[in-house]
């Protein structure tokens, strides 16, 4: 009597659970890629009101160092955005191998999902085979005890 091997049921699991784990690890990178994106966007309209402060201002009215000062930390603001833009740029192509890999993974799961449910049926028809010889040797044993003598 053959039963059913667990082998593809516990690969089918597996298939899932790797599947779930790159599902996880994408909402992290989208959300670190939204949060990268929100601060690009703070740095760029801070920087855009410090701009906007240095050309409408009297710079007369302004002390030479607070002139230099502001102009210092929008350089550094600059630096700042670009460090950001860079880590977006990370976070992009991290999102892109990422999709990939849960492509690949889904491929997997479902191959291994279909092979479990393939082996599932197998093991059904088989019994379903077995109870049915099983049956019809109980038929020819009654048939032949009612024919005896």
């Amino acid at each position: 009597m053959t039963t059913e091997r667990n082998c593809w049921t516990v690969l089918a699991q597996r298939a899932q659970d790797e599947a779930s784990q790159i599902q996880t690890e994408l909402g992290k990178t989208l959300a670190r890629l939204e949060s990268l994106n929100a601060s690009k966007a703070r740095l760029e309209k801070l920087y855009e009101d410090y701009r906007q402060q240095e050309n409408s201002t009297n710079h007369s009215l302004q002390g030479m160092r607070e002139v230099m000062n502001q102009r210092q930390f929008m350089t550094q603001l600059l630096s700042l955005m670009q460090r950001v833009s860079g880590d977006v740029t990370q976070a992009e192509q991290a999102l892109s191998e990422t999709r990939a890999r849960l492509m690949a993974a889904e491929r997997e799961r479902l191959k291994m999902q279909t092979l479990a449910d393939q082996n599932a049926q197998a093991i059904l028809s088989l019994a379903e085979k077995r109870d049915q010889q099983k049956m019809d040797e109980l038929g020819v044993m009654q048939f032949n005890l009612r024919s005896a003598p």
